[in-house]
This record gives structure tokens, C-alpha cells and sequence, in this order.
């Protein structure tokens, strides 16, 4: 777990708090979206995943306008929801985006292409982020 999260934190700048609380949030949105097989195969090979995906209440609701908007879009608001959680952190648009690339990068290491790949193509819009 503390790989992961030294590896977030050094390439979003943000502490490794900060680092923890996004990788979190990350994973168990990824564990709410996406096909089990595929998102168990990846928690269960990186090291702490299951807990840190589990250490995150699926029920708060993301803060400010882009928590509003995730509301719009009905549901758990997708990627707008989940992008207002990691605002409600303290995370900007560049530092959201420098997290993402780096968890699955990570993930793509431990897991490998196709399982990243199928997590991936089951969420709209994430592709665009990874």
C-alpha cells in the first residue's frame, strides 16, 4: 500500500494523506462500476487495495459544483461524482488527473493491460483519464 501511495503523492505534489484518501476513493469507485471479476482481480494484486477500496463510505456525496453535477446525472453521478470527492479532498483538475494516470499505471503493473482494459472500458469516460 505504501508504494502506491508514495508513487500518488510524488507525482500529483500532494502529501501522502492526501495521496491515501484519493487512491481510496479511486478504487472503490472502480469497485462500484466496474465488472467484480475484473476490479477483484486488480485489488487482490495490489498490495492493501481491498482495504483501502473498502476504507471509503459509498455514500457521501461529492461537494460543490462538480458533486452537483454528478447529482444531475442521476445515480452515483459516475466520474462527476467521483470528481467531487477528490475536489471535496483538496484535489485540482491537474492533480486529479496526474492521480488517475498514476493508480492505473500502477494497477497496469500489478494487474496487467487487459484487466486495467476491461475495468477501463466498462466506465464511461475513464479512458480518457488513465
Amino acid at each position: 500500500m505504501e508504494e502506491i501511495i508514495s508513487r500518488v503523492a510524488a507525482a500529483a505534489g500532494i502529501d501522502n494523506d492526501m495521496a491515501k484518501n484519493a487512491v481510496a476513493e479511486i478504487l472503490a469507485f472502480v469497485k462500484k462500476e466496474a465488472p467484480e471479476g475484473p476490479v477483484n482481480e486488480m485489488l487482490a494484486k495490489i498490495p492493501g487495495g481491498e482495504e483501502l477500496a473498502a476504507s471509503v463510505s459509498g455514500e457521501s456525496g461529492g461537494g460543490g459544483l462538480m458533486g452537483a453535477l454528478g447529482g444531475l446525472m442521476g445515480g452515483g453521478g459516475g466520474l462527476m461524482a467521483l470528481a467531487g470527492k477528490l475536489t471535496g479532498l483538496g484535489l485540482g483538475m491537474g492533480e486529479m488527473q496526474s492521480v488517475g494516470k498514476e493508480v492505473f499505471a500502477y494497477a497496469r503493473e500489478k494487474a496487467g493491460e487487459d484487466v486495467v482494459g476491461q475495468i477501463a472500458g466498462s466506465i464511461p469516460g475513464l479512458s480518457q483519464f488513465i
